[in-house]
């Protein structure tokens, strides 16, 4: 068995995630399985997925959660915290300074450069973070037909996201019912592979939950006041300070109400903060809301960050009596904030009672079939990706994109090129193919 990571490996490691947490959820999901299941071993291969399907389920960026969920098993309540906000503090730095050069300059040209060069590349960590988490996740033909399913659904009939899982989790209802294996049991020998319990792992589905994830009524009731009282503060000072009707008071009201129905990851709710955004509060523009997305995207850390770039811009544009600067930095934090705490509040209240069902069959079956249909759907966020990359206008092909994102996908598959190392070169490459042409 691997050493029990001590506090401070453990801090290397998610701060180092939040510079290199590239490609979306996806690629996050497949970055944090490739070190903390197949190097490091630090979590076996089902307590993982366990840990994900959970994840799935609940509002907000799963991978964030995930981060959290990780850190929490291996070094308790500090540990998730470290681990989830270590993993988006890097991405919020970042984003907080290319909004203030957005803001005060413009568009500017090698950013921009860099950035044409970067979207190649996630499109391939996408592609290969896809292949990776379907052969450990789809162990037989039930599990394909799921994911099959559910590809099918979102890409052809745009069904919602909520809706696919919904039908997913009744699947693996439904089946638990009916047969007397769980679902991931069903028919072994996938061609992909089965995703084994990695017995030599710190914590794997073999022992027993550590004795810190045990629920209690009493740890509950901290949570939830620790939680919401962290939550809740700083939005109700800034409408003691500026009003309820002052800008920051409404992002921090907006953003908190977003983080409670956001299911489906960070594209399921952008149109409506978007819209929100644009044409009820006049925080920012539509073209600048699609600005906002392109920096997100190519940024480390959760897509969902761009709520932040939102809030920067709605203090910029409304800093009231402060100056642009401050307003703007202050919305930033509060959107940043009301965002990602909840995401500590889902972990903490209910993981414990997830692991305390972790053997359950019922439970077992259901949240494998949404593992399943999440396969299927990020299938097809790879496949949206790639078209809007490699075809940005009717008729036309980027074939520097599609060289630049197969290099990228052999480079990782075939000679195991880090994601740091691809990430660089294919922005080093965008900025130099936008001086050539």
């Amino acid at each position: 068995m691997s050493a029990h990571p001590t506090f401070r490996e453990a801090l290397r490691f998610w701060l180092k995630l939040g510079f290199i947490s590239f490609g979306g959820p996806t690629g996050q999901i497949a970055i944090m399985h490739t070190e903390l299941v197949e190097k490091k071993k630090w979590i076996g291969e089902q307590r993982f997925l366990h840990a994900l399907n959970y994840c799935m389920l609940l509002p907000g960026p799963e991978a964030t959660q995930l981060a959290t969920y990780c850190g929490w098993l291996l070094h308790r309540t500090w540990g998730g915290i470290a681990a989830g906000a270590l993993f988006v503090l890097p991405s919020a730095f970042m984003l907080w300074g290319l909004s203030f050069v957005y803001a005060r300059y413009g568009a500017v040209p090698w950013i921009a450069a860099i950035f044409y060069g970067l979207k190649p590349a996630v499109t391939a960590i996408v592609a290969a973070a896809v292949i990776r988490l379907g052969r450990r996740a789809l162990k037989n033909g039930a599990m394909w037909g799921v994911a099959a399913a559910a590809f099918g659904a979102i890409f052809f009939l745009q069904v919602p996201f909520p809706a696919i899982v919904g039908a997913a989790a009744l699947v693996g209802l439904g089946w638990s019912a009916l047969s007397p294996t769980r679902l991931a049991d069903a028919t072994p020998g996938s061609p992909l592979g089965t995703a084994g319990s990695t017995p030599e792992a710190v914590i794997d589905d073999a022992h027993d939950s550590p004795v810190h994830t045990q629920p209690s009524w009493a740890r509950a009731a901290r949570v939830l006041a620790v939680c919401l009282t962290l939550w809740w503060a700083p939005v109700i000072a800034a409408g003691w300070w500026q009003g309820w009707n002052g800008t920051l008071a409404r992002e921090g009201i907006f953003f908190s109400k977003a983080a409670m129905v956001t299911f489906g990851g960070a594209y399921a709710v952008l149109p409506y903060v978007g819209q929100q955004a644009v044409e009820n509060y006049h925080w920012l523009t539509a073209p600048q809301m699609l600005d906002g997305l392109g920096l997100a995207e190519t940024t480390p850390g959760p897509l969902i960050m761009v709520v932040q770039f939102v809030g920067f811009l709605g203090g910029w544009n409304q800093p009231g009596a402060l100056s642009p600067l401050l307003a703007a930095t202050l919305g930033a934090a509060m959107t940043t904030w009301t965002t990602f705490v909840p995401c500590f509040l889902w972990i903490f209240l209910g993981a414990p009672h997830i692991e305390q069902l972790r053997g359950n069959r019922r439970l077992g079956s259901t949240l494998t079939a949404v593992t399943a249909s999440v396969v299927g759907v990020v299938l097809n966020l790879a496949v949206w990706f790639g078209l809007h990359v490699f075809l940005p206008k009717p008729g036309v092909v980027d074939w520097f994109a599609i060289g630049v994102s197969v290099a990228a996908f052999v480079a990782m598959q075939r000679w195991k090129v880090g994601i740091i190392s691809v990430v660089l070169a294919s922005g080093a490459l965008g900025l130099g193919w936008s001086y050539l042409t």
